[in-house]
């Protein structure tokens, strides 16, 4: 399926019904009065978040969304039908912007959350309510109250534990690979991730979502590249897992352009926890990790973790690093039938 993460569509909810004139037509009675009733409610535009969705797509042929208009009273006091509403479902982690993308009017992120965001108009009086005793025949009623309309932009940001950042070729589609079923695509050229993927990785009784997202060069925040377009997929990340290639030129450098990208987009990146992690050991020798991994750490780098995404050689110790920042989880069971909990035991750095 195709990846669409931004998709901009009409909505309009309905408006009222009008009110009816009308009046009694009883045989023994001579005088009958007004029974006109009202109109029914313009049906509303509501957005629900639904869990199976993870784009956009679906938007991109249809972009108008209306709700039915309320239904027109009529005599002995018969209110109008309310019109239906139109519920628009939307993947979880869908925030819904105002035409110029400066205000989030809702951002739906739990499944099953349904938000009204137009209400539909109410529907006009009929003749009976216009009756007074000054006014024991009123002809007057109402058109009923016309629904709202607007443009909006969906924007989905992925709902994810851990995001995976680094400069194209860092391994990150490997990693992920091998951490979960996501079968990224792999490949020895730059940028062979051009959407964000994700995958369920399980740790020592722990179940997390990863989050890959297209590699950041440097100037990605002006448009180099692809952009920093998809960095909103890591913006509710708990913890980033920096890869950093051993075998690229400049691995510190390397570490510190990413680092920077992420500090000049903002949205908190820059502040959240970083785990370095040092990729591809398994083509260099134990003299070459050390020597670039204090390298990395004399460049800011606080947690350097020497791995392999390809082997899994080191993975163990960077997982217990990751869970150390989620959640505190329940006990589960292992599929052996014994009761697990997370190791809680020290982790060092190499």
């Amino acid at each position: 399926m195709h990846f669409l993460d931004q998709a901009k569509i009409f909505i309009r909810s309905g408006a009222g019904g009008q009110g009816a004139v009308s009046f009694r037509r009883e045989k023994y009675e001579e005088y009958g009065g007004p029974n006109g009733g009202n109109g029914g409610k313009g049906g509303d535009i509501i957005f629900e978040a639904v869990a199976g969705l993870n784009t956009l797509i679906d938007f991109r042929y249809t972009q108008h969304f209306k709700a039915p208009r309320g239904g027109g009273g009529a005599g002995t006091n018969r209110t109008g039908r309310g019109g239906d509403d139109r519920v628009i479902a939307v993947p979880i982690g869908t925030q819904v912007l105002d035409e110029d993308r400066e205000e989030v009017l809702l951002d739906l992120t739990e499944a099953g959350q349904r938000v009204t965001l137009l209400r539909g108009g109410d529907g006009g009086r009929g003749n009976l309510s216009y009756k007074s005793a000054t006014n024991r025949a009123p002809r007057q009623h109402g058109p009923g109250w016309p629904g709202e309309e607007m443009w909006v932009w969906l924007r989905l940001k992925l709902l994810a534990d851990v995001g995976l950042v680094g400069l194209p070729n860092a391994g990150k589609s490997t990693f992920i690979n091998y951490l979960t079923n996501a079968q990224a695509k792999v490949g020895d050229y730059p940028f062979t991730t051009l959407r964000p993927q994700l995958g369920v990785a399980r740790h020592k009784a722990r179940e997390f979502v990863i989050a890959d997202i297209p590699g950041l060069i440097a100037g990605a925040a002006d448009g180099a590249g692809i952009g920093d377009r998809f960095l909103g997929h890591i913006e509710r990340c708990r913890v980033l897992i920096h890869l950093v290639d051993i075998t690229g030129t400049e691995p510190a450098e390397a570490m510190r352009v990413v680092a920077k990208e992420l500090e000049i987009y903002g949205a908190g990146l820059g502040d959240k926890p970083r785990l370095v992690a040092l990729n591809k050991i398994d083509q260099a020798d134990a003299e070459l990790v050390e020597g670039f991994a204090a390298e990395l750490r004399a460049a800011g780098a606080t947690r350097v973790f020497a791995i392999s995404g390809a082997t899994g050689m080191g993975m163990d110790r960077l997982l217990d690093a990751v869970i150390e920042h989620l959640p505190a989880a329940t006990v589960t069971e292992s599929p052996t039938g014994e009761r697990e909990e997370a190791d809680d035991r020290p982790w060092s750095p190499l």
